[in-house]
């Protein structure tokens, strides 16, 4: 396998799906359970589930169950408004992991 095909398949599997589960979000009117968003993309469904909190706009609508005495979280997603405003890199937080745009440690 040549590298150029090797690294077209490691972008692949390293794709962020956050734009498509948020896409599949919004296209459901009920909302979803991690579960059937992991059937959907034929993943984990501990890899969905790290990841709900890291999409904007996602959120718990409610709660379903019981299924053999769990309850599973059924998520939504809110469209963001176009004049929304974002942060910009001066609203983060400065840390010495992060650096001040000169290249260095802070």
């Amino acid at each position: 396998m040549s590298g150029w095909r090797k690294r077209q398949i490691l972008e692949e599997l390293m794709k962020s799906r956050h734009p498509a589960i948020r896409e599949l979000l919004l296209a459901s009117e009920d909302g979803l359970t991690v579960k059937e968003i992991a059937e959907h993309f034929a993943c984990n469904p501990a890899t969905i589930y790290n990841c709900m909190n890291l999409i904007c706009g996602v959120y718990i609508d409610r709660w379903a169950g019981p299924n053999r005495g769990q309850y599973s979280a059924v998520y939504a997603c809110v469209k963001t408004p176009e004049n929304a405003p974002h942060p910009t890199e001066n609203d983060l937080p400065v840390s010495i992991w992060r650096n001040n745009g000169t290249g260095r440690s802070v």
